[in-house]
């Protein structure tokens, strides 16, 4: 199974309503990984403004032409921070 993004929703400070093509729905919350991270690179969309820059490109969840993106599977199951060592690719 292909997971592809259908359509993306910023509703609340590093929080994201995420529909998936084949349905399911995740409420993802990105600021415990963004205020965890000690990249200056992926820190810097703790500035709200930047982090809404998001877009839907070829069914994934980027920013600024794949500045900051993460796996699909871990946005499907809503567990970007599952591990102790996270990084954004």
């Amino acid at each position: 199974m292909e997971i592809i993004i259908s359509k993306a929703e910023y509703i609340a400070p590093y929080k994201i309503k995420i529909n998936f093509k084949d349905g399911t729905k995740q409420i993802v919350d990105f600021d415990p990984f963004l205020s965890k991270s000690k990249n200056p690179e992926i820190k810097k969309y703790l500035d709200v403004d930047l982090f809404k820059t998001f877009k839907i490109i070829d069914g994934d969840l980027n920013w600024n032409d794949f500045d900051l993106i993460f796996p699909i599977y871990d946005l499907y199951t809503n567990q970007i921070c599952k591990h102790s060592n996270s990084n954004a690719a």
